[in-house]
Parts: C-alpha cells; structure tokens; sequence
C-alpha cells in the first residue's frame, strides 16, 4: 500500500511541475489582448489558463491527501524503542558531589611569592 502511494505522490508531483511550467506568466496577456497570436492556441482565443489552473488545483489536492497518507504510515510503522530509556530510582538517596577537589594534606603556605634579597655589604 506504501509503495502505491508513494508512487502516485512521484507522478503527481511531476504532473503538478509540468502544469506549472505550461502556464503562461501575467504579462503574456498584454500581447494576447492586441490580438498577437490568439487564432494559434490551443484552448481557444481565451487560453488554457482556466483548464490549467483548475487541473493545478486537482493535483495539489491529491499531492496534499498523498503526502498525509504517507505521514500516516510512517507513523504507524515506527516503534519506539523501550530499552534505552533510563528508569529513575525512587528509593536511593542521592550523595551530592561537589566539583571542588579537596585537599588531603595540608602544606605551609607560602607568605610571598618573591623571593628574599639576600643582604648585601659595601
């Protein structure tokens, strides 16, 4: 069933991009209204504008319900997996660390960093 819809998303996709790029922009009405090519359309002098607008509109609608199908069975397909969540422990009293390290053996500090001048004579 997945691969039908998702075939019919592809070919409607395609068909919506081809349509699109049938269509002709809003400036080639101004040529279209001096009478410049109108008895060599297709869809009559008024243009197929109508017809391709409508047939856009189709196959978005179907581009929409497909991709919603599709979103709906991946959800449905996927699970969740159980065993990598961890459980909290209800009845463990928690040791709060610190991150200061403590100091084992106790040393003189030193008072200055400078050393001493030693004494000279003249």
């Amino acid at each position: 069933m997945e691969k039908i819809i998702l075939v019919i998303h592809v070919l409607t996709a395609l068909a919506i991009i081809a349509f699109i790029l049938l269509q002709q922009g809003k400036g080639a009405a101004a040529g279209a209204s001096f009478g410049a090519g109108a008895s060599q359309t297709v869809f009559g002098s008024q243009g197929g504008s109508s017809f391709f607008t409508r047939a856009t509109a189709i196959l978005a609608t179907i581009f929409f319900c497909t991709s919603f199908g599709l979103a709906i069975i991946a959800k449905n397909s996927t699970s969740v997996a159980v065993d990598g969540i961890p459980v909290p422990m209800e009845n463990q009293q928690v040791v709060p660390q610190s991150d200061v390290p403590t100091v084992e053996e106790t040393t003189p500090a030193a008072t200055s960093d400078v050393p001493a001048v030693p004494d000279s004579e003249e």
